[in-house]
C-alpha cells in the first residue's frame, strides 16, 4: 500500500504479530555451521544490513526495527518491482520475510521509516542462478497456476466494475457512483499484493491524499473520486479522473498476465493482505470520506484465503495442524463480519463501536499468526 503517515501510532500498536517458522537462507537458524536469515537492523535513520549478497534461490531476512517510528522493508527487483515486502514493523519487533529469487543480478533493499518516501536504499546482489521451486514440483506448480488463473479473473472482473462506476462518475450520476464505488474496489483489494507489485502502478489507483509524493504527482484514483462524491461534489475534473482511473486499471490488466508469481509470493501475498485490514480497514483510515471499509476488509481477508488455499495441499503435506487451525480462525473471521452485513454490503464504519473494531483486531490478529507461518512451510 502506500505510505500512509496518519496510521504510524495506531499500527505500532496493531503491527506485528509474531512471526514463527521462517527458515534462513541456508538453513534454518541455528543449524550447525550453516548460516541464519540476514538480519536487517532498520533504525530511523538507518537500515544495516548483515550482509549484502546472498547465493540465488531462498533468501531470507530477519528484519529489527530499532528505531522510533514504524517501519516496512522491501526487497525490489528491475524498475522496483517488489520481490518482496514486509509492512508495519512497530518500534521493537523483530519481522521476518523469506523470498524466492532465483535470478542472479543486482536487487535493492530499503527501508521506509515512517512507512513514507523512497526508504533508505542500498544494492543487494544475488550470485548465481538456482531453479525456481515450481521447477520440478507440481504440487508447487499447481499452486502458482491456480492463483495466477485467480487474479486473471479478478483482473478481468476489476476492469468491468471499474468502468461501470467511472461511467457513473462521468454522466454525473452520484448515487449510482457511489454504489458502485465499494463493489468495484472489491476486485481490486483481493489482489493487491500482486497489483502493489508494481510499484508505479498503487500511488496510481489506490493513494490518498495524505500520502507522500514526487513534486508534482497528483492525487488521483478512486480515493480522489471518493472525495468528490462524499465531500466536495462532483469537480470540473472529475470525469477526467474518471478517464485515468480506468486507463491505470487497464494498465494494471495488461501487466497482471506477464507476472511470473512464486510459491512465496502468494505465502507472504497473505499475510500482507491481513496486515493491510489491521493498520487500514479496521482503522477507518481506508475509505475515510466513504466509510465503506467494510467492503474492502472482506476483500482483503477474500484475498489472502484464496492465497492460502491455492497453497493448501502442500501445507497438509507438510503441517496438517497448520491447514486444521487456518480453516478455524478463518471460519471465526469470516462469522464475525457476517455480523456486520447490512443487505449486500456491510455497515458504515462510522456505524461501528470501539467493542466492534476490538473484536475484528482480535479475529485478524488470531489469523494472521497461522498465516505468518505458511512461508516458512513453503521454504522448508
Amino acid at each position: 500500500m502506500s505510505a500512509r503517515p496518519a496510521l504510524a501510532a495506531l499500527a505500532a500498536a496493531l503491527a506485528a504479530v509474531a512471526v514463527a517458522g521462517c527458515t534462513s537462507t541456508a538453513a534454518p537458524e541455528g543449524a550447525p555451521g550453516q548460516p541464519g536469515p540476514i538480519s536487517v537492523s532498520a533504525s530511523d535513520s538507518a537500515c544495516d544490513l548483515s550482509a549484502a549478497s546472498a547465493p540465488a534461490g531462498t533468501v531470507s531476512f530477519s528484519i529489527r526495527n530499532a528505531g522510533a517510528k514504524v517501519t516496512e522493508f522491501y526487497v525490489y527487483g528491475a524498475g522496483d518491482r517488489i520481490i518482496g515486502e514486509v509492512e508495519n514493523i512497530g518500534p521493537g519487533l523483530t519481522r521476518p520475510l523469506t523470498v524466492e529469487i532465483p535470478q542472479g543480478g543486482t536487487y535493492t533493499t530499503a527501508c521506509k521509516p515512517g512507512m513514507v518516501g523512497d526508504g533508505i536504499r542500498a544494492p543487494f546482489t544475488v550470485t548465481g542462478n538456482a531453479a525456481a521451486a515450481v521447477e520440478g514440483d507440481a504440487a508447487l506448480a499447481a499452486a502458482v497456476a491456480g492463483y495466477q488463473r485467480y487474479t486473471t479473473s479478478q483482473t478481468e472482473a476489476l476492469v468491468t466494475k471499474t468502468g461501470e462506476f467511472t461511467d457513473a462518475v462521468k454522466r454525473g450520476d452520484v448515487p449510482a457512483a457511489q454504489a458502485l464505488f465499494p463493489v468495484s474496489r472489491t476486485y481490486w483489494e483481493r489482489i493487491e499484493p500482486v497489483a502493489e507489485s508494481f510499484g508505479d502502478i498503487d500511488p496510481k489507483i489506490d493513494g490518498r491524499e495524505d500520502d507522500e509524493r514526487d513534486p508534482g504527482v497528483e492525487f488521483t484514483g478512486y480515493h480522489r473520486l471518493e472525495k468528490d462524491l462524499w465531500v466536495t461534489g462532483l469537480q470540473p475534473d472529475s470525469g477526467a479522473m474518471a478517464d485515468r482511473l480506468m486507463a491505470d486499471v487497464r494498465d494494471l490488466q495488461s501487466r497482471v498476465g506477464g507476472v511470473q508469481l512464486t510459491p512465496l509470493q502468494l505465502a507472504n501475498g497473505a499475510k500482507e493482505l491481513l496486515d493491510e485490514v489491521a493498520t487500514g480497514k479496521i482503522t477507518g483510515e481506508e475509505d475515510r470520506y466513504s466509510h465503506t471499509d467494510l467492503w474492502d476488509f472482506r476483500a482483503n481477508v477474500d484475498g489472502s484465503q484464496a492465497a492460502v488455499s491455492a497453497l493448501r495441499p502442500i501445507i497438509d503435506q507438510r503441517d496438517p495442524v497448520l491447514g486444521q487451525t487456518l480453516d478455524q480462525r478463518f471460519a471465526a473471521l469470516d462469522a464475525l463480519l457476517e455480523n456486520y452485513r447490512a443487505g449486500d454490503g456491510f455497515k458504515l464504519y462510522t456505524e461501528l463501536t470501539p467493542d466492534d473494531t476490538r473484536k475484528m483486531t482480535e479475529a485478524v490478529d488470531a489469523v494472521g499468526e497461522p498465516v505468518s507461518q505458511v512461508a516458512g512451510i513453503i521454504a522448508a
